[in-house]
C-alpha cells in the first residue's frame, strides 16, 4: 500500500507525498497582519511531513475580510508581517507553502466564530459594508450587500493581481484563488446569488466571467516559476443553485486557462444548504472533476484515515487529499499515517525519538 505517499507535481511543483493541508482561517491577524499566532502555527504546521501546506485565506483587501481579525495581503505592512512568520517557518523546513487568496464579499463584516459569528452592522466598531454581485443578503435577516459596479469589479481584479504579485515577492511556491464556501468568486458564480444582467451575470459563461478574469490577470502578472490553482464549491446542495455540471465546464475552463490544480470542496453559499455529511462526502464529486480535466484534482472533507485517504489516491478519485480540522486535531497526522501504511515522510531530527517502538521509522 504505497500511492499516498507517492510523489505529485502539481504545476511547477513536486511534492514528497499527497497529503495537503487546507487553509484554515486563524481569525487572528491584527488589521491584517500575521501575528505572532501566525508564526507558531504555521511553524507547527511546516512540521506536519505534508506535502504541501496552504495558508490561510489573505483577504486582498480589507473589505474583502470574513470578520476583522482575518488575514490580509494588500499593502506593504501586511506583506511584511507574513514574511516575518514565514521566514521562521521556512528555517526549519522546506514544505512547499501556498497562499490562498480570497474576497469575502457579502459574507464579510462579522465576529470571530467563537464570539457567534453574527454580522456586524456597517456602522459599529469593526463593522463595514459588505459588497456582492448582487444586493442579496446571505441570510434572510442578513446585510443587504452592496452591488458592485462594473468599476468596483475592475478595482477588485486589480486587488487580486497585486496580492498574486506579493505573494511571489513572499516567495511563496504556489498560490490558491478561494472561488468556494460562498465568498465572493462562489457568489458570482452561482444563480442564487448573481443576478446580474451585464457580462458578469445570466448564463454560465457570465457567471464564470469574474473568476476567469482573475485567472488570466494573475497569469499574466506571476512569473512561470510560481504554481496557480483554485478551489472551488462544487455543488451548493441546493436546488437550482451551482451544481457538478456546471462546476465541470468551470473546472475544464480553468484547465484550459493554464491553471495547474483544482481543489475540490462543497456549499457555503446559502443558508438553505442541505449536506449529507458523512466522511468522505465530497470525494465523488472531485472524482467527477477529475475525469473532466488533465490537471491535479485535490479532494477534501472529513478525509481522516490513512487507509481511506491511500485509497482515494490508489482508485484514482483525486490526485491528493487535504485535511483540515483533522490536521488542527492532530498536527502529526501525516507521521501517524505513514507509519500506519509503512512509509515515510520528512521530519525533523529533533522528533526521531518519536518513533513507536517496534514499528518502522515514518521519518527520513
Amino acid at each position: 500500500m504505497n500511492h499516498l505517499f507517492t510523489p505529485l507535481k502539481i504545476g511547477h511543483l513536486t511534492l514528497e507525498n499527497r497529503v495537503v493541508i487546507a487553509p484554515m482561517c486563524q481569525y487572528s491577524a491584527d488589521e491584517g497582519a500575521a501575528t505572532d499566532w501566525h508564526t507558531l502555527h504555521l511553524g507547527r504546521l511546516a512540521l506536519s511531513g505534508a506535502g504541501l501546506l496552504i495558508l490561510e485565506a489573505a483577504a486582498v483587501n480589507p473589505t474583502g475580510r470574513i470578520t476583522y481579525a482575518d488575514l490580509g495581503l494588500w499593502d506593504d505592512r501586511t506583506e511584511l508581517a507574513l514574511a516575518q512568520s514565514l521566514a521562521v517557518a521556512r528555517r526549519y523546513s522546506n514544505i512547499p507553502i501556498a497562499i490562498q487568496l480570497s474576497h469575502a464579499g457579502r459574507k464579510a463584516s462579522t465576529q470571530k466564530p467563537w464570539d457567534g459569528g453574527n454580522f456586524i452592522a456597517a456602522d459599529a466598531q469593526n463593522g463595514w459594508p459588505p459588497v456582492a454581485p448582487s444586493a442579496l443578503p446571505f441570510t434572510v435577516d442578513g446585510p443587504i450587500p452592496d452591488e458592485l459596479s462594473v468599476k468596483d469589479i475592475v478595482n477588485i481584479l486589480e486587488d487580486f493581481t497585486a496580492a498574486a504579485k506579493r505573494a511571489e515577492r513572499l516567495g511563496i511556491d504556489a498560490i490558491e484563488i478561494h472561488a468556494a464556501h460562498g465568498y465572493l468568486i462562489h457568489q458570482f458564480l452561482s444563480p442564487l446569488s448573481n443576478t446580474r444582467d451585464d457580462q458578469y451575470g445570466g448564463n454560465l459563461e457570465n457567471r464564470m466571467r469574474f473568476l476567469l478574469d482573475v485567472v488570466d490577470r494573475m497569469l499574466a502578472v506571476i512569473s512561470d516559476k510560481m504554481t496557480l490553482g483554485v478551489r472551488i464549491s462544487a455543488t451548493d446542495w441546493v436546488d437550482g443553485g451551482w451544481d457538478l455540471g456546471q462546476s465541470i465546464i468551470l473546472a475544464q475552463a480553468l484547465a484550459a486557462k493554464g491553471c495547474h490544480f483544482i481543489h475540490v470542496s462543497t456549499a457555503g453559499l446559502s443558508s438553505q444548504q442541505q449536506i449529507p455529511v458523512a466522511p468522505g462526502f465530497q470525494v465523488p464529486f472531485a472524482e467527477a472533476i477529475k475525469q473532466a480535466v488533465d490537471i491535479p484534482v485535490i479532494a477534501v472533507g472529513l478525509i481522516d484515515n490513512p487507509k481511506v485517504a491511500d485509497e482515494i489516491i490508489a482508485s484514482g478519485k483525486a490526485d491528493a487529499v487535504a485535511l483540515a480540522r483533522g490536521i488542527l486535531y492532530n498536527p502529526h497526522w501525516v507521521w501517524h499515517a505513514a507509519a500506519e501504511l509503512g512509509q515515510q515522510v520528512t521530519a525533523p531530527p529533533q522528533y526521531l525519538r518519536s518513533s513507536p517502538h517496534g514499528i518502522p521509522s515514518p521519518f527520513k
